[in-house]
């Protein structure tokens, strides 16, 4: 009877270790070196990229876009929407899954673009908080999976006990 029972105290030990290890995960699924942030934030910075846009209108490293309804016209119909829109794809070349300060992403800021030179009623609102979701990026949801597979173990665990 010893001898079964160690190979079950064996799993519980395992599972408990493996559970407690998900359990505790906390952060993200990437960790993104300093180095690589500070030459995502240099695409804003880019001589190059930001050539034409009046510096008033630039996206910020807080992930803003400070385009004053009366400015609208200015900003969509000359330089500032491409060259925004080349700074954004620099920033996405470098990190996949870079937050500014503000909790957005490069496609939240990119709707925000969308909307605010669209021929729509939200023409002129640049208003990037708008399209902040609350999940900004895909390792938020890494929590949820971690309570499904413990479930899942404890499951598999109490199954094999029996």
């Amino acid at each position: 009877m010893a001898i079964l029972a160690l190979p079950k105290l064996k799993f519980l030990a395992f599972t408990l270790i493996f559970m407690a290890r998900l359990c505790c995960y906390t952060g993200y699924a990437q960790v993104v070196p300093g180095q690589m942030v500070a030459k995502a934030l240099l695409c804003l910075n880019n001589k190059i990229i930001y050539s034409g846009c009046d510096e008033a209108y630039r996206l910020t490293q807080s992930g803003n876009l400070n385009v004053p309804p009366e400015a609208t016209e200015l900003f969509c119909n000359g330089p500032c929407l491409a060259e925004t829109r080349l700074a954004l794809s620099c920033i996405n070349d470098v990190i996949s899954d870079f937050l500014f300060y503000n909790k957005a992403t490069v496609r939240d800021i990119n709707y925000a673009l969308s909307a605010g030179c669209s021929s729509t009623r939200q023409r002129g609102d640049f208003n990037v908080a708008r399209y902040i979701n609350g999940e900004t990026s895909s390792a938020s949801s890494l929590p949820n999976l971690i309570g499904f597979y413990a479930l899942a173990l404890f499951i598999w665990w109490w199954i094999l006990l029996l």
